[in-house]
């Protein structure tokens, strides 16, 4: 028995630790974040284990159709929002929800309020579940104005006003990635001991990419500089090589790739859908979050994609992020045609 290695692994920077590290550095905290994050993280353990069932779906009811006793079954995207929004509100650290699955907001009530506001993705590509693909929970948490009845304002703010922000990939690894805006951090879930360990530490985005990810299928549609953009990236006429095309279609995955190897994600808007297709407040606004954090960019095609400040909680918008000079070329293209 390897003793040392033994001793090596007890060693372990779990999130938990991790969290209450990071609280010491404010004196002046209750530890209401920490709790808020751990039932966050509890969430995010709950839907990697039915995620992990999905295959097996028919036969243990999480497939949405009627089973055997005529009860209904939940659908995975349905059970992991109940899952998220059941963890938030018992967390006693929320006033208000803003999820994907619901068309309002959640107002939590006042016995059970806390001070922050959580938007999130419960299961982002829940359409990739049957072929095995990547899929994952997005989040951000927003902190509700002092001395007032919380209302949509406290969410309907930019994303530079984000006090954390993460995803959950759940893939051949369960991962967590996460902001509390000092700095990137990956845990990965170690199943043996049920704990998200730190297994990437500060992480910092390459300032240059080989890889772009795009749904070319979109391309004729789509306005001049990203025509141009993509068009660079195939036929570079510095004597560079060309970029590499990689779209996994699920936002998680692709962004997470994106973040660890450098390069830029794409949704652009186009002729069919003018405002793209991704939603600022809990898809957009966290992974631009994430990108800046790590030394990249996000940008709308007009502005900082942080500076953006929503109207409504499902409001949609186009984003280009990634590696800091890639996404300084796609600004200056979109620059170039405003002049012109």
């Amino acid at each position: 028995m390897d003793h040392a290695a033994d001793a090596h692994r007890t060693d372990l920077m779990t999130i938990t630790r991790f969290v209450l590290n990071e609280q010491t550095k404010h004196p002046e905290s209750r530890g209401d974040f920490s709790i808020l994050l751990s039932h966050i993280v509890l969430g995010c353990k709950f839907v990697c284990t039915a995620v992990n069932k999905a295959g097996l779906a028919k036969l243990l009811g999480l497939a949405g159709e009627t089973n055997v006793q005529g009860e209904d079954q939940k659908k995975l995207d349905v059970l992991s929002n109940e899952v998220f929004i059941k963890a938030l509100v018992s967390s006693g650290r929320t006033s208000i929800l803003v999820s994907e699955e619901d068309e309002e907001a959640t107002f939590v009530e006042p016995t059970k309020r806390g001070k922050y506001c959580v938007v999130f993705d419960p299961l982002d590509g829940s359409s990739n579940i049957d072929c095995g693909v990547s899929i994952g929970t997005i989040f951000g948490i927003y902190m509700i104005k002092d001395g007032h009845e919380p209302t949509l304002d406290d969410v309907l703010q930019p994303g530079k006003n984000m006090l954390a922000a993460g995803y959950c990939m759940y893939g051949s690894s369960c991962t967590l990635v996460l902001s509390t805006g000092s700095g990137v951090n990956g845990f990965t879930l170690d199943p043996s001991l049920g704990e998200f360990i730190l297994t990437h530490p500060d992480i910092k985005i390459p300032k240059k990419g080989k890889i772009y990810s795009v749904n070319e299928g979109n391309a004729k549609n789509w306005d001049g500089p990203t025509t141009k953009y993509v068009q660079s990236c195939k036929y570079p006429t510095d004597g560079s090589s060309p970029k590499s095309l990689r779209y996994i279609g699920s936002m998680v995955a692709d962004v997470h790739r994106t973040l660890l190897y450098g390069g830029i994600f794409l949704y652009p808007g186009d002729k069919k859908s003018p405002n793209g297709k991704l939603r600022v407040l809990y898809e957009v606004f966290p992974m631009s979050f994430l990108m800046e954090q790590a030394g990249g960019q996000a940008f709308t095609g007009k502005q900082r994609a942080l500076d953006l400040v929503p109207e409504k909680i499902h409001e949609r918008a186009p984003i280009f992020l990634g590696s800091y000079d890639d996404v300084e070329e796609i600004k200056n293209l979109y620059a170039a045609e405003e002049k012109n």
